[in-house]
């Protein structure tokens, strides 16, 4: 069972990373500048990356978050320019492309499901209830509860109508404690409308 700890699964690399109450992370999981939220969980052999994750978001095998940049505007692409120690060129890195690189954050959203070896590139913002398709590269935003698919990935639907969505938005349910949702349990089986109709400026 998981709880306020979170569960860190077996050869995992985490550097420099905040996981919240009741998360998880997979098995051969790499995750560098990270903050994974309450609830949220990766599956196995995934890699995120100067990523924000949003509560309650369900991320799923071999998913890549972030993939970091490589300098397309100097002579050489390869990372000597810039991890210069490694191959004996200079007695420090370059600090400043790597501060750069950290700033090109991924925004996820919260209550996001992003699907099987799906690609969210770096200054990405998703929306949240937003769905990303298996294989899916996400170059551009994703606007909250859109389904999106494809390479490059585009919307197909949209989970609800935007009066639901608006609700949903407002509702903010993902922001409750966890007793109010064990509380309130059986009210997520309930059909959307009847659901936004009684929490909608309901309040906790």
């Amino acid at each position: 069972m998981l709880g306020k700890k979170p569960l860190i699964s077996e050869n995992c690399q985490l550097n420099n990373v905040e996981l919240g109450q009741y998360t998880q992370v997979g098995i051969y999981n790499v995750l560098e500048n990270v903050k994974l939220n309450d609830f949220s969980y990766t599956g196995r052999f995934c890699t995120l990356q100067n990523a924000d994750v949003g509560k309650f978001s369900n991320i799923a095998d071999m998913v890549r978050v972030g993939p970091v940049f490589h300098p397309l505007e100097r002579p050489s692409l390869h990372h000597f320019t810039y991890r210069r120690m490694k191959y004996g060129f200079a007695e420090s890195d370059d600090e400043s492309f790597f501060q750069w690189r950290g700033e090109q954050r991924v925004t996820v959203g919260h209550d996001t499901w992003i699907g099987h070896g799906a690609v969210i590139m770096p200054n990405v913002h998703i929306g949240n209830g937003a769905v990303i398709g298996s294989g899916a590269v996400v170059t551009k935003d994703v606007d909250p509860y859109s389904i999106v698919v494809g390479v490059p990935a585009k919307p197909i639907k949209k989970r609800f109508e935007e009066d639901t969505v608006r609700k949903l938005e407002e509702i903010k349910w993902w922001d409750w404690p966890h007793e109010i949702i064990k509380e309130r349990l059986n009210d997520f089986y309930l059909p959307i409308n009847e659901f936004t109709e009684k929490y909608y400026k309901a309040g906790v």
